[in-house]
């Protein structure tokens, strides 16, 4: 794996986001639509292959790791405004990235 600089790792813009809204895409098993609130951001579409972990009913109200800076892109039909950030180890397991206590969406990670 290739190293970066810091000066790189800054450009990303790594925040807290809260799911507002959740669904499956359709016509895809793998895919979940969701709304976010990123705080100053607003409100950010974003879509992500996730279904095989999680429901979209299990997803609102949660508040997760969203990268906001990353190129969209349309996906399926949808647009996507970011990333969310979900480990998947060499066995499969997939998990969303949230915060250990409360802290207000939007917030930046450094």
């Amino acid at each position: 794996m290739d190293n970066i600089s810091f000066e790189d790792f800054q450009k990303l813009d790594i925040r807290i986001a809260k799911v507002l809204e959740a669904e499956a895409v359709e016509g895809v098993d793998k895919l979940i639509k969701l709304t976010l609130e990123v705080g100053e951001l607003g409100e950010r579409t974003i879509v992500s292959g996730i279904r095989d972990w999680y429901t979209p009913e299990e997803l609102v109200g949660k508040k997760i790791v969203y990268l906001s800076n990353i190129e969209e892109k349309e996906i399926k039909g949808v647009k996507s405004q970011g990333m969310l950030l979900a480990p998947e180890d060499e066995n499969g397991n997939c998990v969303l990235l949230i915060p250990e206590k409360e802290i207000d969406s939007g917030t930046k990670v450094h």
